[in-house]
This record gives structure tokens, C-alpha cells and sequence, in this order.
């Protein structure tokens, strides 16, 4: 069974950064396509980004693209999520997700996702 561990979550102030992780472990990390979501209070979940397994190509979503970056460092089992110009609106739950194989076309509903993290509370505020 793959597991999956969000940290790095925490309080900033508008215009600012922040990195959040995610961690793999249990079953074999390789070939699983990770996938960072986010829920905001009142929300429904939404995609950020999604990086494949191997070629490491990457997705984003229009709210987030050219302002969050996703990695994957694969000898640590850790894919990244860099965020910058942070503004009220990133304020959310964000969540790893792991999909087999790839970003499929689908990957932003997150439906075809089989494990999930718990998520970590980014709050940007003033």
C-alpha cells in the first residue's frame, strides 16, 4: 500500500512563498504519477498541478500556473510543491494524491486517484 505525508504547511503573508512536500512510502513509489489538490473552506477540491512518474513532465491549472512549481526528487520519494506570489485565494487544505502510470486527462478531478494523503493547512493572510 502507498502512503503519502503532506508537510510544509503553514501561515504567510500575501505576496510570499512557501514549499510543501510530499512523501512517499510503503509500496514502491516508482510509476505513480502524484498530483497536488486543494480544498478551500466552502470549496470543492480543486487540481494544482500533477508531475508524471518518469519523464517528470508536469500539468497545472490555470489559477496556479506560472506561480507554483511541482518536482519530484525520486531517490527521496518526495515531490514538491513551490509556491509563489501567494495571495488569499491559495488559502486552502492541500493535499498528494498518487494516479498510476500518468496525468491522465482526467488528472485535475483527482477521480482517478488511489491513495491520499491528509493534507496540510496553507493560510495566507495579512
Amino acid at each position: 500500500q502507498l502512503q503519502l505525508v503532506e508537510s510544509g504547511g503553514d501561515l504567510v503573508q500575501p505576496g510570499g512563498s512557501l514549499r510543501l512536500s510530499c512523501t512517499l512510502s510503503g509500496s514502491s513509489a516508482d510509476g505513480w504519477a502524484i498530483g497536488w489538490f486543494r480544498r478551500a473552506p466552502g470549496k470543492g477540491r480543486e487540481g494544482v498541478a500533477c508531475i508524471a512518474p518518469t519523464d517528470g513532465s508536469t500539468l497545472y491549472s490555470r489559477s496556479v500556473k506560472g506561480r507554483f512549481t511541482i518536482s519530484r526528487d525520486n531517490a527521496k520519494r518526495t515531490v514538491y510543491l513551490d509556491m509563489n506570489s501567494l495571495n488569499t485565494e491559495d488559502t486552502a487544505v492541500y493535499y498528494c494524491g498518487a494516479e498510476w502510470a500518468q496525468c491522465g486527462y482526467a488528472w485535475s478531478t483527482g477521480s482517478e486517484y488511489e491513495h491520499w494523503g491528509q493534507g496540510t493547512q496553507v493560510t495566507v493572510s495579512s
